[in-house]
This record gives C-alpha cells, structure tokens and sequence, in this order.
C-alpha cells in the first residue's frame, strides 16, 4: 500500500493563532462597511439641484399637469372649401409628387388611385397611407378633407359629386 502518513501541517490553514482569527473577522467584515458608508456618502454629496428648486411653478405645473386635454372648436363654423385644404394641409407633398405622393393634376398617377373609389381615397386620407400620415382628427373636419380628396381626385380625371355635410343629430 501507498504511504498515507500526513503531517498536522498538511492540515492547518492561514490562520495559527486566536489574533490572525480576530483580524480576519474585522476586515471580512467592518471594513465592506466601511466601503458601503464611503459609497453612499460619494453618492449623495454630490451638487443636485432640488426637486423644483430652478422654477418651482414650472415644475409643480409639470408635475401635476392634466393626463388630457379638452379642445373646443366651433362646431357652426364656415366648412373649409377643398381648394382650401389642399392649399392648407396636401399642397405640401401633393403639389409636387414628395414621398411618391401623386401629383396635383396627373392624371396617369391618380387613374389607379381613383378606379379604388372615393371612399377608399378618403380613408386612405383620413387614417394615412404610404408615407401620408393620418390627417382625421387634425386641424380638419373628416368633412373637409372629404372636400380635398374629392378637389384632387376630380383635378386627376375623377367625376366625384361634392361631399354633402351630414346633418347633426337632432
């Protein structure tokens, strides 16, 4: 059989002696507290300006600002014209062809667009399409951009009627 004689040296660890284990106990265990105390107060010590302390109307205003807002308009006003709207809101991209929009009057570029019908121009219109954003719930009445699809399309060699207002509930 092998020589399995061992020696109490093999046995023993760094710490011989009652003092080595004292010491050992303080920096395991005092010194990481030390270092968390320094930490916090590097962290906290540093030049932070108040909550509110730069404008303190503005930011409690922001602070508590309204998650909505309400809009009024006057519902009896004067209809925009499609002309007006298209000058207003699609001249921008329609007048000259950006973002591959048809161009006002081009009759090869709005022909498939105008064989879909005027109701899918108009919600392509109203939700967006393309790179067109959406233009319902804007500056316009769903109405009066109506009035502009119709003012395009018939630019284009469509035979659309004129959009008729509905009548409010009574």
């Amino acid at each position: 059989m092998s020589d399995t004689s061992h020696t109490e040296e093999d046995h023993t660890g760094p710490i011989k002696t009652p003092q080595q284990l004292l010491m050992a106990v303080f920096f395991s265990f005092v010194i990481p507290i030390f270092i968390i105390i320094g930490l916090v107060y590097y962290v906290t010590t540093h030049d932070k300006p108040a909550a509110g302390a730069t404008n303190v109307e503005k930011s409690l205003e922001e602070r508590i600002q309204k998650v909505g807002t309400v809009e009024i308009r006057d519902a009896n006003r004067e209809m925009k014209t499609g002309e007006a709207v298209f000058t207003a809101q699609c001249s921008a991209c329609h007048a000259n062809g950006a973002a591959g929009a048809p161009k006002f009057g081009d009759k090869a570029a709005w022909a498939p667009r105008i064989k879909t019908g005027f109701d899918a121009l108009w919600n392509s219109a109203l939700k967006g399409k393309n790179a067109m954003g959406a233009q319902g719930g804007g500056d316009f009445e769903d109405f009066e951009i109506a009035r502009a699809v119709v003012y395009m399309a018939n630019a284009g060699g469509a035979k659309f009627p004129e959009p008729t207002k509905p009548e409010a509930a009574k």
